[in-house]
C-alpha cells in the first residue's frame, strides 16, 4: 500500500523535471516547406532543390512517381547551423498493388546525397538515414518496416538484407494506402535519436507511437536535410505534404539571434537585391504617375484604384453570386416554360380532334352503341380538359417566377435589393409548379389494362346513285346562272 501510494508523487516529480527539462523550439523556415502555394513560378521551391524524378506541385512534392526504375530527392540548399533539431514529415505511400517497392527515406547527411541507389540517394554518407522499406528483399516477412541507419561515410548499405545488418534501430509498421497521410516526427537531441510515427489511421496530427530510439549516437554539428525515393520492378507514389525543421536549444541556453545567423557575405547579397527591388519600385511608380496623372500626389486613391482594379468587396462577392444564381434560374424557368406551352399546344390539338370525332358519331349513330362509345370519349375529354387547366395554372405560376427574378435583376433606388424576399419567391414558385407536373404525370400515367376507344362501324352509303346525280344537275344550274349573272 505505501508502494502504491508513493508511486504518484513519483510519477509527478519525474512529470515536473522533464517539463523543465523541455528544450526550447524554434521554428526554422528555410529547412522546411508545406503547402499551399508551395512552388515558385519558376518550378522550384524555395531554400530547397529537387533532384531525379521528383515533380514539385502547389500542395506537395511527387519524390517519385508509380513507375518503374524511378529515383528522386529534394534536399536543403544551406547546411544546418544548429546542433539539436527536431524534422515532422507528412508523406503518402500508395500503390495499386498488394505489395510495393522500393521505399522512402529521410537524411541528415554532412553533404547532399543527389542520386544514388539507396532509396534514389547517395551511397557513402555521413550521417543517418531514416528508411520506410517497402520490399522485402530477405525475404523475412517483415516488410514494410522503418529502420534507422548510421553511417560515418566508408560503409556501403546492405540491401540484400534490408539493412537489418546494419540498423541501429527498427520498428515494422505499414506506411502505404493509409486513409490519412502518414506524419513522422524525429528528434536529435542530447546524443539521442528519437522516432515516432503516426500510422495514418487517425486525423489527429498529434497521435503519436514509439518506433524507434537509438542513444549515444553522434551526428555532424552541421548538415543537410533531404528526403529521397526509389522505384524498382514495383512502384509507388511517394508524395511528401510538408518537411517541417525545428530547433531545439537547450534549457537555460539562450537561441542565437536571427541576426546572428545571416553570414555578413549574405546580408550584404540580400541588402544589394533589395536595393534593386526597391529601384525598380520607384521606377514603376514613375511610370504609373505619368500614365495616371490624375492621381498624382493622393496615394490613397492611387491605392484604391489598384484595389478596385484587382480585388472585389464581399458585398461585390455576394451580389455577383446571386446574380449569377438569378440568371442560371431564369433559363431554366424559361425553357420550363417553353415545354410547357409545347405540352398545351398539342393537348389543345388532341382536344379538338376528339370533340370533332365525338360530334360526327353523335350525329351518325344515336343508338345504344353510340351512346356508350360517347360516353367514354367525354370522359376522356374532361380528362384532357382538367390537363389543360393545370398546365394553365403550371404556366400562370412560372410567369409569376419569371416576373419576380426579373424585379430581383432590376433593383429599385432604393439602394438595398430584398435578395431574402426574391428567393423565398423563386422557390415557392418552383414547389407549385413541381406539385402541379407531379400531379399531371400521375393523373395521366396508364393503369394496368390500357383502355381502348371502341371500334368505329363501317360507314353507311347514305347517299344513292340518283341523288348523286340529282344533286350534281342542280349544282351545275346553280353554278352557270350564277355566272350568266356576273
Amino acid at each position: 500500500l505505501l508502494f502504491a501510494l508513493g508511486r504518484p508523487a513519483l510519477s509527478g516529480a519525474q512529470a515536473m523535471e522533464g517539463a523543465a527539462a523541455a528544450p526550447h523550439r524554434r521554428f526554422e523556415y528555410k529547412y522546411s516547406f508545406k503547402g499551399p502555394h508551395l512552388v515558385q513560378a519558376d518550378g522550384t521551391v524555395p531554400f530547397w532543390v529537387h533532384t531525379g524524378n521528383a515533380i514539385p506541385s502547389a500542395d506537395q512534392i511527387r519524390i517519385t512517381t508509380s513507375l518503374k526504375s524511378q529515383k528522386g530527392s529534394v534536399w536543403t540548399k544551406s547546411k544546418s547551423i544548429f546542433e539539436h533539431w527536431e524534422v515532422e514529415v507528412t508523406f503518402r505511400v500508395t500503390g495499386r498493388g498488394r505489395i510495393g517497392a522500393d521505399g522512402l527515406a529521410i537524411w541528415f547527411t554532412e553533404e547532399q546525397g543527389l542520386e544514388g541507389p539507396v532509396f534514389g540517394a547517395a551511397d557513402k554518407w555521413s550521417g543517418v538515414g531514416i528508411f520506410f522499406d517497402s520490399f522485402d528483399n530477405d525475404g523475412k516477412k517483415n516488410n514494410p518496416g522503418v529502420i534507422v541507419v548510421g553511417n560515418n561515410g566508408k560503409l556501403l548499405y546492405d540491401h540484400q538484407n534490408d539493412g537489418s545488418t546494419q540498423a541501429l534501430a527498427s520498428c515494422q509498421r505499414d506506411f502505404r494506402n493509409k486513409p490519412y497521410p502518414v506524419r513522422v516526427k524525429i528528434t536529435y537531441y542530447q546524443k539521442t535519436l528519437t522516432v515516432l510515427i503516426n500510422n495514418g489511421f487517425t486525423p489527429d496530427k498529434e497521435d503519436y507511437e514509439f518506433c524507434a530510439k537509438v542513444e549515444d549516437m553522434v551526428l555532424p554539428s552541421q548538415g543537410y536535410f533531404g528526403i529521397s525515393a526509389a522505384t524498382g520492378g514495383l512502384a509507388d507514389d511517394h508524395d511528401v505534404l510538408s518537411f517541417l525543421t525545428f530547433q531545439l536549444t537547450e534549457p537555460g541556453k539562450e537561441a542565437p539571434t536571427p541576426d546572428a545567423e545571416i553570414p555578413q557575405k549574405d546580408k550584404e547579397k540580400y541588402q544589394e537585391e533589395f536595393e534593386h527591388f526597391q529601384q525598380e519600385l520607384d521606377k514603376k511608380k514613375e511610370e504609373f504617375q505619368r500614365e495616371h496623372p490624375d492621381v498624382q500626389g493622393q496615394p490613397g486613391k492611387l491605392f484604391e484604384l489598384f484595389f478596385n482594379d484587382v480585388f472585389e468587396t464581399v458585398s461585390d462577392r455576394e451580389l455577383r453570386q446571386i446574380f449569377e444564381g438569378q440568371n442560371r434560374i431564369h433559363l431554366e424557368i424559361k425553357q420550363l416554360n417553353r415545354q410547357l406551352d409545347m405540352i398545351l399546344d398539342e393537348q389543345r390539338k388532341y382536344v379538338s380532334a376528339v370533340t370533332e370525332e365525338i360530334a360526327k358519331r353523335g350525329a351518325g349513330f344515336p343508338g345504344h352503341q353510340g351512346q356508350v362509345s360517347q360516353q367514354e370519349i367525354e370522359t376522356v375529354v374532361k380528362t384532357q380538359e382538367e390537363v389543360i387547366r393545370q398546365v394553365k395554372e403550371i404556366r400562370t405560376s412560372v410567369t409569376d417566377a419569371l416576373r419576380s427574378i426579373s424585379g430581383a435583376q432590376h433593383p429599385g433606388s432604393s439602394g438595398v435589393y430584398e435578395t431574402t424576399q426574391h428567393f423565398n419567391d423563386i422557390k415557392e414558385h418552383l414547389h407549385v409548379v413541381k406539385r402541379d407536373i407531379e400531379h399531371l404525370v400521375q393523373r395521366n400515367t396508364p393503369s394496368t389494362e390500357k383502355q381502348k376507344c371502341p371500334e368505329l362501324p363501317p360507314f353507311p352509303s347514305c347517299l344513292s346513285t340518283m341523288h348523286f346525280f340529282i344533286f350534281v344537275a342542280v349544282q351545275t344550274v346553280l353554278f352557270i346562272g350564277y355566272v350568266m349573272y356576273r
